[in-house]
């Protein structure tokens, strides 16, 4: 049995309109492509050929990456989940940086709905590790490459 992959339903929604992107617009774009190279003649030598099989080769790839995912989704909605105060995949929790007092606001989702310019960070970020589990007025802290920072969690939201 695979293991299943946290999403938000935001997350799956967006993995499903790139897949059908795919497969009816790019999948086919692909295929008039490499008809085209192909009738340039001689395909050992043709450039815009191996180039078309290429991204052909990639698109099937992340066809079946997508397919792959969604299939093994758990969808987690984490309005309809008992808000217990506990920092959870889903929950977007605000927090302040214990040196410098800055306040951040994050929620925390899948590895495909990851975008830390929105404040949405993966569950499997070193800020969510260190996070998830806690709770408000708890201090948390992140370990990462550049060194070890400390936060205090001020709100968690189940939203």
């Amino acid at each position: 049995m695979a293991n299943l992959i946290p999403m938000t339903i935001r997350g799956v929604e967006k993995l499903q309109k790139e897949l059908e992107q795919l497969k009816n617009i790019k999948r086919p774009q692909i295929i008039i492509e490499i008809a085209r190279a192909r009738s340039h003649g001689d395909l050992k030598e043709n450039a815009e050929y191996h180039s078309a099989r290429e991204e052909q080769s990639f698109c099937e790839g992340r066809i079946k990456e997508i397919e792959l995912k969604l299939s093994n989704c758990q969808i987690i909605d984490i309005t309809k989940i008992f808000n217990d105060g506990r920092v959870v995949f889903g929950s977007t929790v605000t927090i302040s940086n214990i040196k410098n007092h800055e306040i951040f606001t994050y929620q925390i989702v899948g590895d495909d709905e990851s975008d830390f310019k929105k404040n949405l960070i993966s569950i499997h970020s070193p800020m969510s590790r260190g996070l998830i589990g806690k709770t408000v007025n708890n201090i948390a802290t992140i370990y990462t490459p550049s060194g070890n920072f400390k936060y205090k969690i001020l709100k968690v939201d189940y939203i």
